[in-house]
């Protein structure tokens, strides 16, 4: 392997070996920006440094600060309204804020170094909060007023970001299916098939570049927001000089990151570390609270009410009960009564459960926080490594690599050590052999050939249930194996890959069919010759898609199924994961041949839906004509705006997913891209959906989106003189 070139007008910083940055110039200190809007910050020292990144992130992204740190308090309704009532019960009822400062609390008294950090990110925040709120009209439009931070906010942020990220809700369905279809189907939907969020990542050896040095790319996939999920940045200071993808509103940068001699990225590992727990719960004429424990023991609970502001409406208080396993998150119908029988409050056949959450960060009192400035200082993998030795939450796949040769193919995060049912629905609190018993190892492996992580079966086995389709990581090994000779440019190549194997069981019912009509006839044969990429241009790619949707609602209505229809159970939060259409939609492929509903004419449906699509005369539209990006609002955008039509869908390298059966619309794609280059730093790419700043209307607010629709990358800038130095 070559060691890196030192960079164009950055070598001042690093030089040909890049062991150590020299200290810099007072004058050079401040923000400076590039073409793209994107902040680069010069500071005297890490602490200085990081304050920067806290206040000019204020200045650019008030509003979504200030939205996220609300919902992460459970306090998002005083501003936005009744409709997020909902998600400010679950913030509150599962304690969000309340793990933050008690993660922070720790930090401070084991890790004050880092608490420090954290601290005066916070300062920086809210240094900048009123000139950034100034910039953004949102805040006029609700009423909303900026207020201080407290030093535990980030944490707050990072565990709502990531409360939902390991699907603790999935176990929600399959009791719903075991319940409506018998115990034996209830991995009948665990189809290895997406969840909310997921992720490409893909590292290339040296062996294997132009350059001899290696490439990290991929993209992590999560639902598109307005702001964007992540922001591109780039931390300077004499320790270190460091460029990626930060969180708006916590310190560092996590999950992407260049310092010049190292570099790493995650996907989600599709690791299972929360449980639910069956409880059994009794209140007391005086309204005391008590849950029965093991060994018939009953066991108090901690109790008391919140109240939620709404604006427009009526304030809600909603009732905080904590057990020994966790938070109370679901309610059953009628419990807790007075002296209430512990065999009514749960029924023998589940049909009302009181259901608690257990998660690491709350039980562990820890975050991983330490990795964050690790991170930064990072010279080498075995820094990385180290580094993510301390992280917790969530559980990560990832790479690493150096401009020494060194690689890194890792599982990152805190799984607890269980029974396995815990795995896979909720599971009974009074009963000892579902306690939590300590921590699994986290995998590693050394990598050979390509490492591709793409959510799929593989590295973090071991620690999960459910895991995305091979597709997408069988695809990028295939595209990766055509060439021994990658660039960062060609890395664009393999994000817009369009190709969909997942297309493969559906279609191969068509041959069977016999005595179809004529457009049946020739539907098939056009959907038998097509190339299977849902490329923006294909009309085949709309007609498959109307063909798939049509088979998954006849699924749907098939009464084998009836247990399953009608509106999910339970608080509204969780109902994303429980409708049978989306359900069906994402396991279609394992639908088609699973043997555990013999019940299910599969041929029967999908001859009807194609007849039906036949039938129906789908126009010849381009697909980026009806498969439309859709991305999430905190309040609607007062701007005009046609967001982009794409390509790709949710088993593509190019996940842009649709809903099959119900939508072909997509609020899930790349949240962000990158490329990262160990040889030279500069040819270095990356893109996020929208732009780099956070309001409306601002030059850099979407200028990113046409490119990011076409999976177009934006050069990273490493040379200072070629940036615009600012005031804010």
């Amino acid at each position: 392997m070559s060691s890196a070139s030192s960079e164009s007008g950055d070598a001042q910083s690093y030089g040909t070996n890049r062991s150590e940055p020299s200290v810099e110039t007072p004058e050079s200190y401040g923000v400076h920006r590039d073409q793209w809007g994107i902040p680069h910050l010069r500071a005297a020292d890490e602490l200085g440094l990081v304050h920067a990144q806290g206040r000019v992130t204020a200045f650019d992204r008030a509003w979504q600060l200030e939205v996220e740190r609300h919902r992460a308090e459970g306090s998002s309704a005083s501003f936005l309204g009744a409709d997020a009532v909902t998600w400010d019960r679950f913030a509150r009822q599962s304690r969000l804020a309340d793990t933050a400062r008690r993660c922070y609390e720790a930090m401070e008294a084991d890790d004050p170094a880092t608490a420090a950090w954290v601290r005066a990110y916070v300062d920086g925040v809210n240094d900048g909060l009123a000139a950034g709120a100034a910039r953004d009209e949102r805040f006029a439009r609700t009423g909303l007023t900026p207020s201080p931070w407290q030093p535990w906010v980030p944490l707050a942020i990072w565990i709502a970001t990531h409360i939902l990220f390991a699907g603790f809700a999935t176990k929600l369905w399959r009791e719903r299916v075991a319940r409506a279809l018998g115990d034996e189907a209830v991995t009948l939907f665990a189809t290895d098939g997406p969840g909310t969020a997921g992720s490409n990542g893909w590292l290339v050896p040296g062996d294997r570049t132009t350059s001899g040095s290696a490439i990290i790319a991929g993209d992590p996939h999560r639902f598109i927001e307005d702001p964007g999920v992540y922001q591109q940045i780039r931390l300077s200071c004499p320790d270190y000089d460091v460029l990626g993808l930060a969180v708006p509103g916590v310190p560092g940068l996590g999950h992407f990151g260049h310092t010049g001699t190292a570099a790493w990225a995650i996907t989600n590992a599709m690791s299972d570390y929360q449980d639910l727990y069956i409880e059994q719960l009794r209140r007391s004429a005086d309204g005391v609270v008590e849950a029965l424990g093991v060994e018939g023991a009953w066991e108090p609970v901690t109790r008391h009410t919140e109240t939620i502001t709404v604006s427009g409406g009526e304030d809600v208080e909603v009732e905080i009960l904590e057990t020994a396993r966790g938070p109370v998150i679901i309610h059953a119908d009628g419990d807790l009564g007075a002296d209430a029988d512990a065999d009514a409050v749960a029924p023998a056949d589940g049909s009302a459960q009181t259901l608690s959450l257990r998660y690491p960060p709350r039980v562990r009192r820890d975050l991983g926080f330490a990795a964050l400035p690790a991170l930064l200082r990072a010279r080498t993998v075995a820094d990385i490594d180290r580094a993510f030795d301390d992280w917790a939450e969530p559980v990560n796949v990832v790479h690493a690599a150096d401009t020494e040769g060194g690689l890194l193919h890792r599982v990152a995060g805190a799984v607890p050590l269980r029974h396995r049912a815990n795995r896979l629905r909720p599971v009974p609190a009074w009963d000892p052999q579902h306690a939590w018993q300590g921590w699994a190892p986290t995998p590693a492996e050394p990598v050979q050939g390509f490492a591709v992580m793409a959510n799929a079966r593989g590295i973090a086995s071991p620690l999960g249930v459910e895991f995305a389709p091979p597709h997408r990581a069988n695809r990028i090994r295939e595209l990766l194996s055509g060439s021994a000779h990658w660039s960062p440019k060609a890395m664009a190549d393999v994000h817009r890959d369009t190709h969909l194997a997942s297309a493969a069981p559906l279609l191969a019912l068509l041959p069977g069919f016999e005595d179809l009509t004529p457009a049946a006839e020739a539907l098939r044969t056009r959907l038998l010759a097509w190339d299977r990429h849902m490329a923006a241009d294909s009309t085949d790619a709309t007609v498959f898609s109307a063909f798939r949707s049509a088979t998954v609602r006849r699924f749907a209505a098939d009464p084998v199924f009836e247990g399953l229809w009608g509106a999910p159970p339970g608080p509204a939060v969780f109902h994303p994961w429980l409708y049978l259409v989306p359900k069906i939609g994402y396991a279609l492929e394992g639908l088609l041949t699973t043997s555990l509903v013999p019940g299910l004419d599969r041929a029967a449906h999908v001859r009807a839906a194609l007849e039906e699509t036949a039938a129906a005369d789908t126009p010849d539209t381009p697909w980026s004509e009806v498969h439309r990006l859709t991305p999430w609002q905190a309040v609607p955008d007062l701007e005009a705006t046609q967001w982009p039509g794409l390509g790709g869908d949710h088993d593509c390298v190019n996940a842009t997913s649709t809903v099959p059966g119900f939508t072909d619309l997509t609020a899930r794609a790349s949240a962000a891209r990158y490329v990262w280059d160990l040889a030279r730093r500069e040819d270095s790419l990356w893109a996020v959906p929208l732009g780099a700043d956070g309001v409306t209307g601002a030059p850099h607010h979407r200028d990113q989106l046409p490119l990011w629709a076409e999976c177009e990358l934006v050069p990273v800038v490493t040379d200072w003189t070629r940036l615009t130095k600012e005031s804010i």
